[in-house]
């Protein structure tokens, strides 16, 4: 998976909408941010996952899906090593951030075979 990939997964999702936070590239639904691209390097994301959803995933894929270092990933910060990626893998925790972020109403519309 590309940086270019991971950006157009997330502008996938309804509402999305790509910002900027500390010079790094970040995705948003109704302005809070479910995804960061770029840190700490182009060549890694950052997804907003709940510490189980981590543990899952990291699991699933533990030389893709690594806790941030610090607090942050203590609460489910997650970096995406984009290069050893599968995208259907990515999707689905890129699913599972935006659904974490958005407002529930608009979360129960997400269609999951997107």
């Amino acid at each position: 998976m590309t940086a270019d990939d991971f950006r157009a997964l997330a502008l996938s999702l309804p509402e999305a909408a790509e910002a900027s936070h500390m010079d790094h590239p970040d995705f948003r639904v109704r302005g809070k941010i479910f995804a960061t691209l770029g840190y700490p390097s182009m060549e890694w994301g950052v997804l907003k996952l709940t510490p189980q959803q981590q543990a899952s995933f990291a699991a699933m894929g533990p030389d893709v899906f690594v806790p941030v270092k610090n607090s942050w990933g203590k609460r489910g910060a997650t970096s995406v090593r984009l290069r050893a990626a599968r995208t259907s893998d990515v999707r689905k925790a890129m699913v599972a951030a935006w659904c974490n972020t958005a407002p529930r109403s608009l979360a129960r519309t997400l269609d999951f075979s997107l």
